[in-house]
C-alpha cells in the first residue's frame, strides 16, 4: 500500500457520492470534471480515487493549484482537447508505418503506401498535422515567460516537457502547418509513430496531468473555495463556515476535532441536519486531501491515512448479511484500520439501528468509549440515543453537539445551526400526526 495515498474503501466512495450519485450528474467527480480532454478526465478520475495522505504531497498540489489560479490565462494556452485527443488516437491507431530508414528504400515504401492504401494515407496526413500542431502548441505553452517560475507539482511536468521537446527530432520541426510531398508527410509519420512515439506519448500524459490540475484549480476558483491550512502532528480538523457544495442556500457551521476531543457525538431530530453536516465534513476532508480548495471560510487539518463513512448501509440478501451484521462489519473495518496503526477518520451516521434499543445503547456506548481512547484518530458519531448523554458528558474526549427544530407557531422549523450539548427533542409522533397518518388510520367510513 502506498503510504502517500488516502485509503477509501468502496462503501466510502459510495457514501460520499464520489463517482456515482442518486441524483443525475451530482457526483463529486462530475462536479470537479472541468477537464478539457478525455485523457485529463482519466487522470482526474485516478486522482479522485487516490487522494494524497501526506503533508508534502498535498502541499505540493496546493501550491500548484494556487499558481494555476493566479496565472489562469497562461494555462488557457494548453493544447486544445481536440488536439490532445486526436493526437492520442493517431499514435495508437493500427495503421501501416514505414520501417525503412534508407532514403531509397523509404521512397519506394512511401510510394507503395501512398498508391495502395488511400484510406490509411489520408488518416496519416490528418494525424501528422494534428501531432505537429500538438508539439508546436506544447512548445509555445511551456516557453511562456510566466511559466518559468512555476511552483509545486506542475513544475517537474513542465521541466520534463521542455526536455522532451528539445529532443533533436522534435526541436527541428517547423513552426507552421505540415505541407509538402507525400514522402515528407510519411517521413514525419515515421518520426512520430516510430522514432518518437514514446516521447510524444509522454508529452500527452504530462499534458493530461496538467489538464486535471487545471480542473481542480477552476473548481476551487469558480466556487470561491478556501485553500486549507496543513498541519503536521496528531490528527485534527478545525473549520469555520463549513457547507456542503451541493446544498442550495446552505447554513454554514463550524467543526472542531482534535486529540483533546477526538469524538463528536451528534444528536437531533430527523431532518434537522445531522447527516448533511457529516457529509459536509467528509466532503471537505476529501477535497482537502486532493489538494484543492474546500467549501468553508477557513479549514485547517492534519491528513489522515484512512477515511471511513457509514452513512447509507444496507443488508445483503444474496450473501446472507443482515442489516445489523452489515453495521458490525463496518465497525470492524474501522477497528481493523485502527489496530493496524493507521491515522483514521470515521463517520458513523446513526449506527446500530438494526438491533433492539438495549443492544444499540450498549453497542454505541462500548464503541464510543473505545473510540475516545484511540490516539491520532478522529470520529463522528450521530445518534438518536440521547440516553447515552449521562455516560458521555463525563468523558473529556467526547464533544456533544446537536441540531434542533423550532416547534413554535404550530409548525416544525429547522435553522440547521449546530449547538453544544445533547438534544432532548423527540418528534417522531408529531411528524406522524402532522402528516395525517393517524387520521387516516382512525378514519371510519360512514
Amino acid at each position: 500500500m502506498d503510504t502517500d495515498i488516502l485509503v477509501l474503501d468502496k462503501h466510502t466512495l459510495k457514501d460520499l457520492e464520489i463517482f456515482a450519485s442518486n441524483s443525475a450528474d451530482q457526483s463529486l467527480f462530475n462536479f470537479c470534471n472541468l477537464t478539457r480532454s478525455d485523457g485529463g478526465a482519466n487522470v482526474l478520475h485516478r486522482r479522485m480515487h487516490q487522494p494524497w495522505s501526506s503533508v508534502a504531497r498535498i502541499h505540493d498540489t496546493q501550491i500548484a493549484i494556487t499558481f494555476v489560479i493566479r496565472h489562469r490565462e497562461s494555462f488557457s494556452k494548453l493544447p486544445s482537447a481536440y488536439t490532445m485527443d486526436r493526437a492520442h488516437t493517431y499514435l495508437h491507431e493500427v495503421m501501416p508505418v514505414i520501417l525503412d530508414r534508407n532514403p531509397i528504400e523509404f521512397g519506394f515504401s512511401a510510394l507503395s503506401l501512398r498508391s495502395n492504401h488511400d484510406r490509411y494515407y489520408y488518416k496519416i496526413i490528418t494525424g501528422v498535422q494534428i501531432t505537429n500542431g500538438l508539439i508546436r502548441k506544447a512548445k509555445a505553452f511551456v516557453n511562456q515567460p510566466e511559466l518559468r517560475a512555476v511552483v509545486g507539482e506542475i513544475a517537474p511536468y513542465l521541466d520534463e516537457m521542455r526536455e522532451i521537446l528539445n529532443r533533436p527530432n522534435l526541436h527541428a520541426l517547423a513552426d507552421d502547418d505540415v505541407v509538402g510531398w507525400f514522402w515528407k508527410i510519411l517521413r514525419l509519420d515515421q518520426t512520430f509513430r516510430l522514432n518518437e512515439k514514446v516521447a510524444i506519448n509522454r508529452i500527452l500524459k504530462l499534458v493530461f496531468e496538467i489538464d486535471a490540475l487545471i480542473a481542480l484549480a477552476d473548481v476551487t476558483a469558480q466556487n470561491n473555495f478556501v485553500m486549507p491550512e496543513l498541519t503536521e502532528g496528531p490528527l485534527a480538523v478545525h473549520a469555520e463556515g463549513l457547507v456542503h457544495p451541493f446544498v442550495p442556500d446552505p447554513v454554514p457551521n463550524a467543526a472542531a476535532l482534535d486529540q483533546s476531543q477526538r469524538v463528536l457525538f451528534l444528536t437531533g431530530p430527523n431532518m434537522a441536519g445531522k447527516t448533511t453536516y457529516l457529509r459536509a465534513i467528509a466532503t471537505a476532508l476529501y477535497f482537502a486531501h486532493l489538494g484543492m480548495g474546500v467549501p468553508a471560510k477557513s479549514f485547517k487539518f492534519t491528513p489522515a491515512q484512512h477515511l471511513f463513512s457509514a452513512i447509507s448501509l444496507s443488508d445483503d440478501l444474496h450473501n446472507g448479511v443482515s442489516y445489523f451484521r452489515a453495521e458490525a462489519l463496518r465497525a470492524k473495518a474501522v477497528a481493523q484500520a485502527i489496530a493496524d496503526g493507521n491515522r483514521v477518520i470515521a463517520l458513523l451516521d446513526e449506527p446500530f439501528k438494526g438491533t433492539n434499543v438495549k443492544d444499540a445503547l450498549d453497542a454505541s456506548l462500548a464503541i464510543l468509549e473505545r473510540f475516545s481512547t484511540k490516539q491520532d484518530c478522529l470520529f463522528m458519531f450521530s445518534s438518536h440515543l440521547i440516553e447515552l448523554s449521562d455516560e458521555l458528558t463525563v468523558t473529556e474526549q467526547i464533544d456533544c453537539q446537536y441540531f434542533e427544530a423550532d416547534e413554535s407557531e404550530g409548525k416544525l422549523r429547522f435553522d440547521y445551526l449546530l449547538r453544544s450539548g445533547v438534544s432532548s427533542q423527540r418528534l417522531g409522533m408529531r411528524v406522524l400526526r402532522e402528516e395525517g397518518v393517524f387520521d387516516l388510520l382512525d378514519y371510519k367510513s360512514p
